[in-house]
């Protein structure tokens, strides 16, 4: 029997170009995408049999055949043919329906955990292979630090050096309102608006290619979410914050992934406690505002 515990980052889009809908109903993207130093724990301990269980204090994490832990250990015993069960303990901090990857990102610490226990039998080529089969966004997970996702998601690279530096210890604001929002919900708003809401690949690649190359651009030069133009429309409560904090505080903030959280660079000289202060005023007490870090 072993056991361990991971750290499972939450992470944000900075770029998110829906690029178009694809025939088999998937939608190709191109995303720079940036794990937090803000996340949940994952304690995992072997155990004899076959069973794999799940227990988190939040009722709101499903424990059944839809929960992303689960479905990463069964496929990982499906394609190691490895014997024996697993009980994991989620400490969940990342909200649900957040855009912020948390099931994803569990999923993977998931994968890792058991890998490690079981003596590394995957390679790196492998775990992304099966982190590609558990979700879309669960590969970005697998390189630990500032990466490009394209396709559907699983292609994912890891944003050259230079360039990773200048996002790394960039200090943000991350903030959700008492809602969530469904990511199946948020790409069929993009499909029935057609082809308005999308951003042709060509300019998608250009603007990161742009940003990549100049040393100076910072990492707000990149910022841009497909999504939030149907969102917006959806919930007005979260484009009338955003344009708040910019007229008031100065700050250039965005959406992550598909909503609802939001997120915002802190400069030097802000006083946070102020940010945070209006984003209760505005969404009540109910809302999360966290400080964090680009790991």
């Amino acid at each position: 029997m072993g056991s361990t515990v991971l750290f499972s980052p939450a992470k944000i889009n900075l770029f998110l170009a829906v690029t178009g809908r694809r025939a088999d109903g998937y939608h190709e993207l191109v995303s720079v995408v940036v794990p937090v130093d803000f996340g949940d724990t994952l304690g995992i301990e072997t155990r004899a049999g076959d069973e794999f269980t799940l227990e988190c204090a939040d009722p709101a994490v499903p424990r059944g055949e839809s929960n992303l832990v689960l479905k990463a250990a069964r496929l990982f015993a499906e394609m190691t043919g490895r014997a024996g069960g697993a009980a994991f303990f989620l400490e969940k901090r990342i909200p649900i329906g957040a855009g912020l990857g948390g099931g994803s990102s569990n999923a993977v610490a998931a994968l890792r955990g058991l890998n490690f226990l079981a003596g590394e039998p995957l390679d790196a080529a492998a775990l992304a292979a099966l982190a590609a089969r558990i979700g879309s966004d669960c590969a970005l997970f697998l390189p630990g630090g500032p990466v490009v996702m394209r396709g559907r998601g699983e292609r994912v690279e890891p944003l050259a050096v230079e360039t990773a530096a200048r996002l790394r210890g960039r200090r943000m604001l991350l903030f959700k309102p008492g809602f969530g929002i469904g990511t199946p919900w948020a790409y069929a708003q993009l499909a029935a608006a057609g082809e308005k809401n999308y951003l042709p690949a060509a300019e998608a690649e250009a603007r990161l290619a742009a940003w990549s190359r100049d040393a100076r651009a910072p990492a707000e030069a990149i910022l841009f979410n497909s999504f939030e133009r149907p969102v917006f429309q959806k919930f007005p409560a979260l484009p009338v914050l955003l344009e708040n904090l910019a007229a008031e505080f100065g700050l250039a903030a965005h959406m992550s992934g598909s909503g609802s959280a939001c997120f915002a660079f802190l400069p030097d000289g802000v006083a946070t406690n102020a940010v945070a202060a209006r984003i209760h005023e505005a969404w009540g007490m109910a809302a999360l505002v966290v400080e964090t870090k680009i790991c």
